[in-house]
């Protein structure tokens, strides 16, 4: 007797082109952010042996952003993460759709072998970076893997396919939109120490930035405003608290002021 998760893959493996559009994905690079730490989520696919990053397909009814905000959502449990469109990989045989056992996943399930399906054929891929606090998440996997895991960005273990480029690809998007794009923001409280705001940057650009002349151009481009608040953190330790001027930094966007 099939339970509901067991008919809905099996109508998703045969008859899944009849709500989402063949041979076109979507591979989201998840980034994680917390206390100096920079991860990435990892997933992995039933019947493959090995990780890859999270993805779907697109719904006939969805946009593009819709396709991708849903796929980063299943995967973390929230909504509205920054997100952004980078790179497409369609390069053919891509996918070596050889390594899948159709035979081996279909032994794991209780319903009739499956002979083929539409999932095997050459696949174009659309790939997407998020953000996000990785301590705020609580990583699901989908119906067609078994787990799903934040890795230290340094400690990656070797991705199917050509994820591993989608990784490289992402993270050098990511280092490059983080001088004009508003992306520290979503990683920091509403009231920051310059200490934060200086720790976020340097994770995520892999280098180390100078602890006095970093924050000082940010607040001699009025980026930041130092407010009239401290915060205690210990015995004759309380640095002020600043937080962002979204006004002027959407006018230094515009403007393609180099944050760093």
């Amino acid at each position: 007797m099939e339970n509901w998760e067991e008919t809905a893959l099996k109508d998703f493996v045969e008859n899944g082109y009849k709500t989402y559009i063949p041979n076109v994905s979507i591979d989201c690079v998840i980034f994680g952010y917390h206390d100096h730490r920079l991860k990435i989520l990892l997933s992995d696919i039933e019947g493959m042996d090995g990780n890859c990053l999270p993805g779907g397909y697109i719904k006939r009814t969805e946009t593009l952003d819709e396709a991708a905000n849903r796929i980063v959502e299943e995967k973390t449990s929230i909504t509205g993460l920054y997100l952004q469109q980078y790179k497409t990989f369609g390069d053919p045989g891509r996918i070596k759709w050889d390594e899948f056992d159709l035979d081996q996943f279909s032994k794991k399930r209780p319903f009739k072998k499956i002979k083929s399906s539409w999932l095997k054929d050459q696949t174009i891929s659309i790939g997407y970076y998020a953000i996000t606090d990785f301590s705020l998440v609580e990583p699901r996997p989908g119906f067609m893997s078994t787990s799903c895991e934040w890795y230290d960005i340094d400690k990656i273990p070797p991705l199917m396919f050509d994820h591993d480029q989608m990784v490289r690809d992402a993270l050098q998007t990511l280092r490059s939109q983080l001088y004009y794009h508003p992306i520290v923001e979503k990683l920091l409280p509403e009231k920051f120490a310059l200490t934060e705001i200086h720790a976020v940057y340097e994770t995520i650009l892999g280098r180390e930035l100078h602890i006095r002349n970093f924050p000082q151009k940010l607040l001699f481009l009025e980026l930041i405003t130092k407010l009239n608040e401290k915060r205690n953190i210990g015995p004759h330790r309380a640095p002020f608290l600043y937080k962002f001027n979204k006004d002027k930094y959407t006018e230094a966007l515009k403007a393609g002021v180099t944050l760093v």
